[in-house]
């Protein structure tokens, strides 16, 4: 009984020191150091900002899976494909024309067979088509 009285006391107290340690890095977060933490903070939000700038002019397009030429089915091609846009003002004309681009490399993508493709060459090849 008492070994179980002493498992519980330990336990407690280790409950309370990472409370204690993690109410100490809460407040020390909190508090600011004078000019050092308005320095901290600028660039965080520099690279927020690029970062949200990098999203705007990237857009992903979903998993496109084709069956490869002359596989009968046995054999297919996944492809993700993410399109860098000049400008985050293109995407509102990508989405509209987002059918007609997915049909046209679905389209070339079909007329590919597993040879066209496997190879790193084939890859970069497929590649410079799409682009």
């Amino acid at each position: 009984m008492k070994k179980h009285h002493l498992g519980l006391r330990v336990m407690a107290v280790g409950i309370c020191l990472i409370y204690l340690f993690l109410l100490g890095k809460v407040e020390a977060q909190e508090e600011p150091v004078e000019g050092e933490k308005v320095e901290e903070q600028e660039p965080v939000e520099k690279e927020k900002q690029e970062k949200k700038v990098k999203k705007d002019v990237m857009f992903h397009l979903d998993p496109l899976i084709v069956n490869l030429a002359r596989s009968q089915g046995s054999r297919f091609l996944k492809i993700t494909i993410s399109l860098e846009m000049s400008s985050p003002d293109v995407r509102l004309d990508l989405k509209k024309n987002i059918r007609k681009l997915t049909d046209s490399i679905l389209l070339l993508l079909s007329t590919k067979s597993f040879e066209d493709v496997y190879s790193v060459q084939g890859k970069f090849t497929l590649k410079g088509e799409i682009t």
